[in-house]
């Protein structure tokens, strides 16, 4: 059996998962938070996964919570591994063949996976001034997870990597070259490893080759991005220099005219450090709508809440305008996917973003789109020029084949 671990470290959290990559499902899946805070958070969840021809057991998942002090992120590794030791599975029946890590920002340096050593390590501290959120608990996490498992081979895989394909009309701002040069100023797009792997197992759904579809992927969830990809490429994509571009988000803005921040800080005299934690933290469907999941926002707009109404009707506004734009960049579409939290489940979004598109000959089929089944499905009608996808979205398990593909 191979096995792979992947870890995916934040500021004050680390997620993990451990793969069983013959089967390609988890064995077990944790989540420690609150790291460095008085009291942390720990959940540790044991998959039980029927074999082939099995009868499915009445119990397939077991979660044990508990809550302790937890200093940083080189004591919840120890953690991690006292859960393992504690409630399976144990990690020496089943040792991880490699440690697979989650990094937001790879910069223009990262391509690919990429085998950690001190040098990598280094590179991706440097890329914390990108990603100043994001990148220092993932080289905390790596430099945890390395000393915990020395033995074995670490691989980095990173958000950007797969909008490296990106071209230069695509990546570029405009603006002065030189300053952007110096100070590494570009597009780069995140979600980069859910991007892949959705197109990738979309391809595979419809028994068509990757390098002959036009495709959209939108990921949506609290945090939201669209990539549009032409033969397995990423080609455009909605995020940009930071994951705060693009489309509206949980509590992002998402797209904003940059004389916005110029006017908040001279008229409304607002810090540098407040305007960033207002556009990251305190926008997006919390600004327009006092809330972030869209369960509660369709709820407000079923019973006629003014502020709910006008932030669904924003998210599908700048849903339509990306579908649209994107449709141009590929000169066509061939697939349709929708992935993550919201894009998975709620069904009036996926409809509402597509409605305007019947002149293509996109059509969505009313009960696939409201049917709530596992797995990928199709929502289009048979007579729809265009193939619309549920697809979920797996980004641990494509962490696990990018770690395990340098083994």
């Amino acid at each position: 059996m191979s096995v792979v671990l992947v870890i995916n470290s934040g500021s004050s959290s680390l997620k993990y998962s451990l793969m069983d990559m013959a089967r390609e499902v988890p064995l077990a899946e944790g989540l420690i938070e609150r790291i460095g805070q008085e009291s942390s958070d720990i959940a540790h969840t044991v998959r039980r996964v029927a074999d082939p021809g099995e009868p499915a057991p009445a119990v397939l998942d077991a979660t044990h919570r508990s809550q302790r002090s937890i200093a940083d992120h080189d004591e919840a590794v120890q953690v991690m591994l006292e859960q393992f030791s504690e409630h399976g599975p144990k990690l020496g029946e089943h040792p991880p063949v490699a440690v697979g890590h989650r990094v937001v920002h790879g910069g223009a340096r990262f391509f690919a996976p990429t085998l950690i050593d001190d040098l990598v390590e280094i590179n991706i501290e440097d890329l914390s001034a990108l990603a100043p959120l994001h990148n220092p608990g993932a080289v905390a996490g790596i430099r945890a997870g390395r000393r915990a498992f020395a033995d074995v081979p670490h691989v980095a895989v990173f958000d950007t990597a797969f909008h490296q394909t990106l071209p230069p009309a695509a990546y570029t701002y405009a603006i002065d070259r030189k300053i952007a040069e110096r100070h590494r100023i570009r597009r780069y797009g995140f979600h980069g490893t859910s991007h892949k792997y959705v197109s990738e197992q979309a391809a595979a759904f419809l028994d068509r080759p990757l390098d002959g579809l036009k495709q959209i992927v939108f990921h949506l969830g609290n945090g939201a991005s669209v990539t549009a990809v032409d033969g397995g490429r990423s080609v455009e994509t909605s995020m940009g220099m930071t994951p705060l571009e693009g489309l509206v988000m949980g509590t992002r803005s998402g797209d904003i005219d940059p004389a916005v921040v110029l006017h908040l800080g001279r008229v409304a005299e607002l810090a540098g450090s407040e305007i960033d934690t207002l556009l990251n933290k305190q926008s997006g469907m919390l600004g327009l709508a006092g809330r972030i999941d869209m369960r509660e926002i369709l709820a407000g707009v079923e019973a006629g809440e003014e502020a709910a109404s006008l932030a669904f009707d924003v998210y599908i506004h700048r849903l339509r305008a990306y579908a649209g734009a994107y449709i141009a960049q590929l000169g066509g579409v061939d697939v349709i996917s929708f992935t993550a939290g919201v894009g998975e489940n709620a069904a009036r979004v996926r409809a509402e973003a597509l409605a305007t598109l019947g002149f293509l000959g996109i059509r969505i089929d009313h009960d696939r789109n409201e049917r709530r089944e596992p797995g990928i499905r199709r929502i289009s009608t048979d007579a729809s020029t265009v193939d619309v996808l549920v697809v979920p979205t797996d980004e641990e398990l494509e962490i696990a084949r990018q770690a395990l593909s340098l083994t």
